[in-house]
């Protein structure tokens, strides 16, 4: 945690990596205002919060600025994809879009390292924060684990299945089963969040979609299970 406008800001533009910066709501002045535009220059999110939020996490001079250092160095996605092709790989990634909740994030993390999953992608809005208790959970998996935060999930979609990344959404709505799909090749699968699943927009930018059939009486599965069963039966299908 860092606290104070110039200290949050000298760590932006030194490049460390911020989870995110909460605000005091109400509160202008020329410094925080130079604040907010640098951490957007810089693709950090910003969200406005009340004082009394602010004064919960701290009691010292936060100057009505908390920023939240991420545990994990962001990755670029373009990087990642154009390296795999390089080196003959096929692309296996899995996007997670507003998955909230820092245990199931860091479960999911865990997974996905032990597939053998390439990187995890998040939204940089409305996804858990990658702190302390998300690596406690990974049981260490974001050490190793390429992380990619973007800030235009739609146009990441869209740019992944221009470089021949098939998006398979993981979901219930639909007829297919997910045993019965193809996920094979170069793949992202795509998990929704713990509340409503995937996001409309991003349902239509699927190339496939399939669920994972229930016969028990609770119609869904933690979100951190059911990225567990999607990414081994791909690891399955690609071993076969």
């Amino acid at each position: 945690m860092i606290f104070g406008t110039r200290a949050i800001m000298e760590n932006i533009l030194a490049g460390n990596e911020i989870d995110k910066l909460m605000v005091q709501k109400g509160l202008s002045n020329p410094l925080l205002k130079e604040l907010i535009r640098t951490a957007r220059d810089h693709n950090v999110p910003v969200s406005q919060v009340p004082l009394e939020k602010l004064n919960r996490i701290t009691r010292k001079n936060h100057q009505g600025a908390i920023a939240m250092m991420s545990a994990v160095t962001f990755a670029s996605i373009d990087n990642i994809v154009s390296e795999l092709y390089s080196k003959g790989e096929e692309p296996f990634l899995l996007i997670l879009d507003r998955v909230t909740d820092v245990r199931n994030f860091g479960a999911i993390a865990r997974t996905a390292e032990c597939a053998g999953i390439h990187a995890v992608v998040i939204p940089s809005r409305g996804s858990a924060a990658i702190n302390s208790d998300a690596m406690k959970t990974s049981a260490g998996a974001l050490g190793y684990l390429p992380v990619c935060r973007e800030d235009n999930l739609k146009a990441t979609l869209e740019y992944l299945r221009g470089s021949g990344i098939r998006i398979f959404g993981c979901t219930e709505k639909t007829e297919t089963l997910l045993f019965e799909s193809d996920l094979t090749g170069p793949l992202a699968i795509l998990m929704g969040s713990e509340e409503d699943g995937i996001s409309p927009e991003y349902l239509k930018l699927c190339d496939d979609r399939g669920k994972i059939p229930m016969t028990g009486h609770i119609e869904s599965l933690n979100v951190s299970v059911s990225a567990a069963v999607a990414v081994f039966e791909a690891v399955r299908q690609r071993r076969g």
